[in-house]
């Protein structure tokens, strides 16, 4: 470490080899930095699809996890991130097929075998890439217990659930009515059924009495459905009908009388009041149809085209092409009442968008209302909090409507369903068992295994405890279960997180976490999530090669607040990720001057040892730097501790940015440079506050920080940053003499270069000053700081006291101390008096033509509201600035 550091910042060139470093050293394993007996600390990383590369969204999630797993392996905790990856069964199915279909093949060309060691193939590639960016954005999760969700073990895990479900009576094979993908041609949860507004229809068709004495109209989005209508229902309260029901209706197209039916669960306030039943492709018809023992009718493919249950000459029609035919057909026969615009939630496919069809289906589900219950009673008695609070809410909501969980997929790609059938013709029997079967228990015949696979959210709602070695009791799952906090995003607070806490709750007996905290999502300027379809996203690892690691977590950190979106630009990310850069670039510089200005090891502070600083040496600037550091300590600690992540990220800024490099360093040059006494004292300072502002920051920067930390004189070559302690807060630091006075000190040579700046006075010109009306602090502040305003207000005299001169600046201060800055010798005042003459008369002409343009009538009349007050505001502001400059021409003497 002895190389000098390069003047300016690259992160390219440090990012890859300390975060070899970390890995070489062991630093993310729990046993490393708190063997035995530190106090867990566990995060349990959702685990990234094994489809492609990380989005945004990724990097800001792994970056909070990574924040938080760092701040509390400081703390001393025994720090455990889980990494994973998962199958993404849907996901990774599609990805595959796409691919094997560029090549002119479909997966039924390859077989089931063939197929599956095809994905495995593409797993292998893509997982791996998946890790090794999340290296890169420098995630410092446990690699070594990395898991994949079709892991040997977690499948194990997998099938214990399934089985042990089964045998409680939770899990059950149904016929009802699910969702169903065309395009994936599978079943989905309710859940992957995304609901999306979109821009209808709503047709009001006319059903004939079957004795041609009259008709009833029904309202329908999905003419189509009709071919499966099995009736019409109406409310038995409903007195506009209640003398049809039990007539037949001419069902118009197919032909076929159909009852009506009365049924509590209908709306007489809707639409017209008369409802068709169609119980094969809705599940409150299917309802409907159980009651009243009403045929099921299934009108469409798996593909979502007619099927050979309607007219012949609909058969085989996508159905979008037969809800045309069928309404023109209607309108023909002159059955066609109206048709309206309407705006109505749709479910989409949550992987491939396309619109789900309500199928009646043999699937299996899990009884969620008994795993619900404790759930939310764990809510509601405290063992869980949100983070934000309302997230909460929310997820009391969906549990108490919570509804059974369809979780067999018609896929190939993931955890078969361990269900076994003998097709023997005097047996038949249905065996669930947890280890592969041939031949059926019960008769010895061939067992036939079912088909399906599971949902890839049932492997990873175990995943809390089973990456940690369940159903065996491992030393891991004893030390590391429950874990601690749960970082997520809001959109699978139901996929995933509530479901892990029913799991955890049941198998476990305890929650597997105490908080969850749902960030917001990465959204565009215009507010958009970021997707690939919208051609809106970011990908991290570009932002990382340009900036850096560091600038894109502080970037992503600095711009969140709880439970707020973060909003990036695609199109400039010089706008997004720059104040990162330019923040490592300031934390640099600031570095490379300190360590080249400490001269071997400084005195301490504190101690016994190597002629500790005492309190009597230090400066008001030191006494104030050593409490606005003690002082960001406490902010920052506590902001972590909440999850206000970005509010910390703001009070370390701060100190660094603007108390430490602006102020502190400025101060101190002379003392470092041998120009004044006092430098030993200075390097003792800055290396205590340089330190703890380093081991503040490395949770959000770890890269630069880490590469500044191991710089320090006498630092061991095997010492990180990473494993650092916390930095405390010291009592002795409070100093809130040294605030006052030094902020007064502030204030005083910012006020001078206010006025500076508003009159433009030349950089390298020098100025007097005059301060009068002085308080006691600002007075005993100059007593020691007269040098340092002299010099950083680039003052030739500052004097206490009044002067018969008067043309110049003024200001006044915080404790009431007038500033008056002299400027007949530092500027031009004919010139600067005539320049600000000539604006004055232009702001009177802009003055007076906006007065005659309001005290029009016309225009305020006829001119949109929001006009006329945009023209009102132009006014207001150009009489205030006239009046400043008027002022400033009065101050400066000009006739």
């Amino acid at each position: 470490m002895t190389e000098p550091l390069a003047p300016q910042y690259n992160p390219s060139s440090i990012e890859a080899e300390l975060y070899q470093w970390w890995m070489t050293r062991g630093l993310f394993s729990p046993e490393h930095h708190a063997p035995g007996s530190g106090i867990p600390y566990v995060v349990m990383m959702p685990p990234p699809n094994v489809t492609a590369v990380l989005h945004m969204g990724h990097g800001l999630n792994n970056t909070v996890q990574d924040v938080l797993i760092r701040f509390e392996r400081m703390r001393g905790r025994a720090a455990l991130w889980v990494p994973g990856t998962d199958h993404a069964g849907i996901a990774t199915q599609n990805v595959v097929e796409r691919l094997l279909a560029e090549d002119g093949l479909t997966r039924f060309d390859l077989g089931r075998d063939a197929f599956v060691e095809r994905v495995w193939e593409h797993v292998r590639e893509t997982g791996a890439a998946i890790l090794d960016q999340l290296k890169a954005l420098g995630c410092s999760a446990d690699w070594s217990r990395t898991y994949f969700t079709l892991d040997e073990g977690l499948s194990r895990a997998v099938r214990e659930v399934f089985v042990r479900l089964y045998e409680e009576g939770l899990v059950y094979r149904g016929h009802y009515i699910i969702n169903w993908c065309p395009r994936c041609l599978t079943a989905l949860s309710n859940e992957e059924a995304e609901k999306e507004e979109v821009d209808g229809h709503l047709w009001h068709l006319r059903y004939p009495l079957a004795d041609g004495s009259g008709h009833i109209t029904v309202a329908t989005t999905r003419p189509e459905t009709m071919l499966g209508d099995s009736a019409v229902a109406v409310h038995p309260d409903d007195e506009r009908y209640r003398h049809l029901v039990g007539r037949q209706l001419r069902l118009p197209i197919v032909d076929r009388l159909i009852p009506i039916v009365a049924d509590d669960a209908i709306d007489p306030s809707f639409g017209s009041g008369a409802v068709k039943v169609t119980p094969a492709h809705d599940p409150a018809d299917f309802e409907i149809g159980r009651r009243h023992s009403l045929s099921t009718i299934d009108v469409m493919t798996p593909e979502a085209r007619i099927s050979l249950a309607a007219p012949d000459r609909f058969q085989g029609l996508d159905r979008f092409e037969a809800r045309r035919r069928v309404v023109e057909e209607f309108q023909a026969a002159g059955l066609l009442e109206r048709t309206e615009d309407h705006r109505h939630a749709v479910g989409h496919c949550y992987r491939c968008a396309t619109v789900i069809e309500p199928r009646l289906s043999d699937q299996w589900f899990v009884r969620m209302e008994p795993l619900a219950g404790p759930a939310l009673a764990a809510y509601r008695d405290g063992r869980l909090r949100f983070v934000p609070e309302r997230r909460g809410e929310d997820y009391t909501t969906w549990l108490e409507g919570i509804r059974d969980w369809c979780i067999s997929r018609q896929l190939w790609w993931g955890h078969r369903i361990p269900v076994w059938y003998c097709d023997a013709p005097n047996c038949g029997r249905t065996t669930v068992s947890r280890t592969d079967l041939e031949t059926c228990p019960a008769c010895g015949g061939p067992a036939r295994q079912d088909n399906d696979v599971l949902d890839t959210w049932f492997s990873s709602w175990l995943v809390p405890f089973s990456s940690l070695g369940w159903p065996e009791q491992t030393p891991d799952l004893e030390r590391f279960y429950p874990g601690h906090t749960m970082v997520s995003a809001p959109e699978i607070l139901f996929f995933w997180v509530a479901r892990m806490i029913m799991s955890g709750l049941h198998f476990m007996g305890e929650v597997p976490y105490r908080d969850i905290y749902l960030h917001g999502t990465v959204r565009d300027t215009q507010h958009r999530k970021m997707s690939k379809s919208l051609g809106n996203g970011i990908d991290p690892l570009e932002v990382i090669q340009r900036y850096g690691a560091d600038a894109l977590r502080y970037s992503l950190v600095s711009g969140m607040s709880v439970g707020t979106d973060v909003i990036l630009d695609p199109n400039d990310l010089e706008a997004s990720f720059a104040a990162g850069r330019n923040f490592a670039n300031k934390l640099w510089n600031a570095g490379r001057f300190i360590l080249t200005n400490l001269n071997g090891i400084p005195r301490p502070l504190a101690g016994s040892g190597n002629r500790p600083v005492r309190r009597g040496e230090l400066t008001l600037a030191d006494r104030w730097i050593i409490a606005r550091c003690d002082a960001t300590v406490i902010e920052a600690t506590q902001a972590f501790e909440r999850f206000r992540l970005n509010d910390a990220a703001g009070a370390i800024y701060r100190f660094i940015w603007s108390d430490l490099a602006d102020w502190y360093i400025e101060q101190v040059k002379p003392r470092l440079y041998g120009d004044v006494p006092g430098g030993d004292v200075a390097r003792a300072v800055l290396t205590q506050t340089f330190d703890v502002a380093l081991r503040l920051l490395h949770p959000i920067m770890p890269f630069i920080t880490e590469a500044l930390w191991r710089r320090f004189p006498g630092r061991s070559s095997s010492a990180s940053v990473s494993t650092a302690p916390w930095p405390g807060t010291d009592p002795r630091a409070a100093d809130a003499e040294a605030l006052l006075q030094f902020g007064l000190v502030q204030e005083l040579v910012g006020a001078i270069r206010a006025i500076r700046a508003e009159y433009g006075v030349p950089p390298g010109q020098s100025v007097r000053a005059y301060i009068t009306g002085t308080s006691g602090p600002i007075t005993d502040a100059l007593v020691q700081e007269r040098p340092t305003v002299l010099r950083l207000a680039k003052l030739s005299d500052l004097s206490l006291g009044e002067t018969s001169e008067r043309v110049g600046g003024h200001a006044v201060l915080s404790d009431g101390s007038a500033v008056f800055v002299p400027l007949g010798e530092a500027i031009d005042l004919n010139r600067e008096c005539s320049r600000l003459g000539s604006e004055v008369e232009r702001l009177i002409l802009l003055v007076e033509s906006q007065e005659r343009k309001l005290g029009n009538e016309q225009f305020v009349s006829r001119a949109p509201s929001e006009v006329v007050e945009r023209e009102r505001q132009k006014l207001t502001t150009w009489r205030e600035q006239r009046e400043v400059l008027v002022r400033k021409r009065e101050l400066l003497g000009c006739s």
